[in-house]
């Protein structure tokens, strides 16, 4: 998976299109990420030890990772990610203008 916790996204399909982000979590196995304030959905929590409060709250929901674009620091735009080779260590680099990511 190309997209990494920390990264500022870009929302490119579904309901939240345009959105943009951080992740903040990243599940693998299934190939989806939950970014901070995309995809929200509200949540019936009850009170519990850990929650002392109950009621509704909105919690990030996962979204699949082919729905977003990492959004390059130099170019301010959304793009695909490619790979340089710099000795011995692998970076990922921006497709539009070749920076690092």
């Amino acid at each position: 998976m190309k997209i990494k916790k920390g990264d500022t996204i870009q929302v490119i399909a579904g309901k939240d299109l345009g959105k943009v982000g951080q992740v903040t979590r990243v599940l693998p196995e299934s190939d989806r990420v939950i970014v901070d304030g995309v995809n929200v959905a509200k949540r019936h929590q009850r009170a519990t030890r850990a929650t002392m409060q109950g009621g509704i709250i909105d919690k990030d929901m996962p979204i699949h990772v082919s729905n977003v674009a990492i959004v390059c620091t130099s170019c301010g735009k959304h793009t695909r990610i490619g790979y340089r080779f710099e000795g011995d260590t692998k970076l990922r680099v921006c497709r539009k203008c070749g920076k690092d990511l």
